[in-house]
């Protein structure tokens, strides 16, 4: 910056200097012609006069007399064509370098001269020569001085550049709760100082909920693990009858079959987080899809003495969606309602649509969710207290929030504690009655990650 700052300097004053020299050499060379040009006229006006009145001996006399009332050092020298010359001093040595010459000529008396008038103009080249120098000699120590004031000032304006780099170099992994000091200045570096820790404080979250994510995973997975350990070595440890062997078989698929549920789920999030499973979102009557998901579920409900309501309306409600991740996720919102009901209660699963979007609403009056557990419920692993005993892992909503983000809609919660909860997911309407006669020839409607990439259906 100050190498920078010098050569601009320089060229800048080195173009000031120049122009300044030259215009007030013009304008002191100007002035000079200007009083040549003026004396001339007046000596030829005088010539004129006198040479009307005396003859050619006198008249000498008289422009050597008129010319001694010039300034000193002038020089005068006037040619005619028939011959005449009359030259002021007569010493021509007298003409020398720093001499500034005007010629004029004129006609008088049908004959043409020719007058040179001179000046010394040795102040003049004095005065230019002594900016010149001022010029040459001010303007090294004017670039000098501002290339050290310019590297002092550049040393404090970066400086809390200088900082926030150190302060940066000491963040690592292991204290992402550092921030960076903010300068009060409210200016650029402030702001940057800002943006740094924001990022700062982002990145973070996201090492965080990472950590929290794999400590969780690794904690659920062990679970299943150990079980599938412990039943298979007591049941080598002896030889047992074939029943013992089918009840530590049955014991190893259920856990296995819960590990495989978990680890699908985990690698379905993984997909959405990356980006890299795609949903290809078709024209679709929502009703279709929550009458498989109650239809599925009927068997559960009945166990649990719960009664599920539908309330899917006469009219058709398309919406754009993929219908396997719409099942998923209506699976988990209705088995999370029959969940938390209490016996003998009521699920009401109700379509609600206007002429911009298609509403599903999950009713249930069981237990409800306490009011701190209601921000992290959508959280990965995220357990209340009365869902630990549930035998869940906590990825049910976290996975049906990823799936409603895939239809760009998120599951809205309302819910009172001893009274049940509502969960609504609205999803954006589509008009027009062919759109599901007419879904197999057009093929997809839109595909969120088709931009992205090709990547696998879901």
């Amino acid at each position: 910056m100050t190498v920078w700052y010098a050569a601009i300097l320089t060229a800048g004053l080195g173009l000031f200097g120049g122009l300044t020299w030259l215009a007030l050499r013009e304008r002191l060379i100007g002035e000079v012609d200007r009083e040549l040009d003026a004396g001339a006229m007046r000596f030829e006006k005088y010539f004129k006069t006198e040479s009307a009145e005396v003859a050619e001996g006198q008249l000498r006399d008289e422009l050597e007399e008129f010319c001694q009332a010039l300034p000193l050092s002038s020089y005068i020298l006037l040619q005619g064509s028939s011959g005449f010359v009359f030259q002021y001093p007569y010493d021509a040595r007298a003409l020398r370098n720093n001499f500034r010459t005007h010629r004029h000529e004129f006609t008088w008396k049908g004959e043409r001269f020719t007058l040179d008038a001179g000046v010394p103009i040795g102040d003049v080249l004095h005065t230019l020569d002594l900016l010149r120098l001022m010029l040459l000699s001010l303007i090294p120590l004017v670039i000098g001085i501002a290339c050290l004031g310019g590297a002092w000032i550049s040393g404090r304006a970066l400086k809390p550049v200088h900082d926030i780099t150190a302060a940066a170099f000491r963040v690592s992994i292991d204290n992402l709760s550092k921030r960076l000091p903010v300068p009060p200045t409210r200016d650029e570096i402030a702001r940057l100082t800002e943006v740094f820790n924001s990022m700062l404080e982002r990145l973070e979250t996201s090492v965080t909920t990472l950590s929290r994510f794999v400590g969780d995973a690794s904690h659920e997975l062990r679970t299943p693990l150990a079980v599938i350990r412990t039943s298979a070595e007591l049941a080598l440890r002896r030889a047992r009858s074939p029943e013992a062997y089918r009840a530590s078989l049955q014991e190893i698929a259920l856990e296995a079959q819960r590990m495989t549920k978990l680890v699908e789920d985990l690698l379905m999030l993984a997909r959405r987080d990356t980006g890299a499973a795609t949903m290809p979102l078709m024209a679709m009557d929502v009703r279709d899809v929550l009458t498989d998901v109650c239809s599925e579920m009927r068997g559960l409900a009945e166990r649990r003495g719960i009664r599920v309501e539908m309330s899917l309306g006469d009219e058709r409600a398309v919406i754009a969606g993929n219908r396997p991740a719409l099942h998923r996720l209506f699976l988990v919102l209705l088995d999370n309602a029959l969940k938390y009901s209490t016996e003998g209660g009521e699920v009401i699963v109700a379509v609600r649509r206007d002429a911009a979007q298609v509403a599903v609403t999950l009713e249930d009056f069981g237990s409800g969710i306490d009011p701190g557990d209601l921000p992290h419920i959508f959280e990965r692993f995220y357990q209340g207290d009365r869902a630990r005993s549930d035998g869940g892992h906590g990825l049910g909503l976290s996975l049906a929030q990823s799936i409603a983000g895939a239809h760009r809609t998120e599951i809205e919660v309302r819910s009172a504690v001893g009274a049940g909860s509502t969960f609504r997911v609205a999803f954006a309407a589509r008009h027009g009655r062919e759109d599901i006669e007419n879904q197999t020839a057009a093929g997809p409607i839109t595909s969120l990650s088709k931009m992205k990439r090709k990547e696998q259906t879901l």
